[in-house]
């Protein structure tokens, strides 16, 4: 087959596509540690993951601030929250949102956890999170439970908006049991 039907063919069933932009690392696995980054937050102060070393760290990815689903989620983990900082835990979303629509959402929502701007999507990438459309790209609704020394705890593929926050802190305290 040349070379020009073989894209054409590609680009009709979308293997192409799905092929494109940022290379995809695998999703981590429990054990490993936790890939590293540096992002802006919604006050445009750069964050990385060592600043909640020696905590437990709730990494969550969503696809886009203000959406039905995204809302549900952030605002659960807001309602959660006096829990999981009993638990030790600290909440971070990353999406691939500016930083300035971040700084809306989470006044909106009154979120008090930061919101990271991952525009470039090379953190989601990291993560095996990025969906790359070549048009239009996301960060999945996966969540990460990072231990207090760097290393995936939990790995979250599938995630019910309503009762994420809640799954978490039960995982939590297992979590914490067996440490």
């Amino acid at each position: 087959m040349n070379l020009r039907r073989r894209t054409l063919c590609q680009l009709l069933t979308g293997s192409a596509v799905l092929g494109a932009g940022l290379a995809q690392a695998a999703v981590p696995e429990a054990g490993q540690p936790a890939p590293d980054f540096e992002l802006p937050d919604q006050q445009g102060k750069t964050r990385k993951l060592a600043d909640w070393r020696g905590k437990w760290l709730v990494l969550y990815f969503y696809p886009k601030n203000d959406t039905p689903g995204c809302t549900e989620e952030a605002c659960t983990f807001r309602d959660d929250w006096l829990q999981l900082q009993a638990l030790g835990a600290e909440v971070v979303g990353i999406s691939i949102d500016t930083s300035a629509s971040h700084a809306t959402f989470a006044q909106k929502y009154k979120l008090p956890f930061p919101l990271l701007a991952d525009e470039k999507g090379e953190v989601a990438a990291r993560y095996g999170t990025l969906s790359d459309w070549l048009v239009y790209k996301f960060a999945k609704r996966y969540t990460f439970v990072i231990d207090p020394q760097g290393r995936m705890a939990k790995a979250y593929r599938s995630v019910d908006t309503a009762k994420h926050s809640a799954e978490i802190v039960a995982d939590l305290k297992q979590l914490q049991l067996r440490r």
